[in-house]
């Protein structure tokens, strides 16, 4: 008899089955059970962060990247540090930031060049850091100042609240359009009179309480200088005064003169002067931009720290 290929591999494998079934009935009974091939993990588990340690990352990842442009050749993200050209495209170059007197004088050559009228409105735009210790911000406010060169052409109506007969003298003889005690009150609801500011002396604030929701932001505040004894003074500032409010929770945007160069000027420092002593002192710089333009001519970024003098600015520091 002669094996083949085929059959001598077959005859192989029936003999290596028939000796493991002899070994397996020898050992006697064994489980069932098919092996099985666990996967094989070829990466480590990621250690559980601490509380501590998770907190630390989430601050590094808040922290905004600081990029210090003293030594380059050129700014981050820029082409140049200024164009070699007359016509450039802006956003391959840092934006320039002039002195405010320089950006007051190209505001005035704009509307020349432009044959815009020279008299028109000149507004800023202002920029605040409202940010404080622990979390907590500066409260939008509204605020009254006193300009070198009033630029309205007529008075704003102001009313005075006084129970003292001789302070309502005091108050007409200065120019103010009612006084009164807790009579007006009704007469304001009613919407009978109306007044551009409302002031008051100390003593009778706890009988105005039902005009808060009427007058809301024009309601007499010490804070904003509207509320004291010194009647004159108070009708002195309220009557040419130029009112500004802090809007959208950080921006500033209000009018400041339209001719002389100067008198734009002078009316700038009031006002900046004005917006930096709402903010504590020791808490830095308070205006992080400022750009003055007019209606017709394009915006113009300036240094406020330039406009404030000495003293304010070292209390702004």
């Amino acid at each position: 008899f002669v094996f083949t290929s085929y059959s001598l591999f077959f005859f192989t494998l029936s003999v290596v089955a028939e000796c493991q079934r002899q070994l397996l009935r020898a050992s006697g009974p064994t489980s069932q059970t098919i092996p099985r091939n666990l996967p094989v993990r070829t990466f480590a588990a990621v250690k559980a962060l601490k509380k501590d340690k998770k907190e630390n990352t989430e601050e590094l990842k808040k922290q905004k990247r600081v990029i210090d442009d003293k030594d380059r050749h050129k700014p981050y993200g820029k082409t140049a540090w200024a164009p070699v050209d007359d016509v450039y495209i802006m956003r391959y170059y840092p934006r320039t930031i002039y002195d405010a007197a320089d950006a007051i004088d190209m505001l005035k050559n704009f509307q020349a060049l432009d044959f815009t009228p020279h008299k028109q409105p000149v507004y800023i735009d202002l920029r605040l850091n409202m940010k404080l210790e622990k979390k907590k911000k500066v409260d939008p406010f509204v605020s009254t100042v006193h300009l070198p060169h009033p630029f309205k052409t007529e008075m704003n109506k102001v009313l005075v609240f006084t129970e003292d007969t001789n302070q309502a003298k005091v108050a007409k003889e200065n120019g103010a359009v009612f006084a009164g005690g807790a009579e007006l009150i009704q007469p304001i609801l009613d919407d009978e009179i109306s007044a551009d500011f409302y002031v008051a002396v100390p003593d009778i604030l706890p009988k105005l309480v039902p005009l808060k929701n009427k007058l809301r932001k024009k309601f007499p505040k010490s804070k904003r200088g509207s509320v004291g004894i010194h009647i004159p003074k108070m009708l002195e500032l309220f009557k040419t005064g130029h009112e500004y409010m802090v809007e959208s929770d950080c921006y500033i945007r209000t009018q400041v003169l339209d001719v002389p160069k100067e008198h734009i000027f002078n009316n700038l420092q009031a006002i900046l002067i004005d917006v930096c002593s709402h903010r504590p002192a020791s808490m830095g710089p308070f205006i992080e931009r400022a750009i003055i333009c007019s209606q017709t001519s394009e915006a113009v970024w300036f240094k406020s720290e330039d406009v404030l003098p000495k003293s304010a600015e070292e209390k702004e520091e």
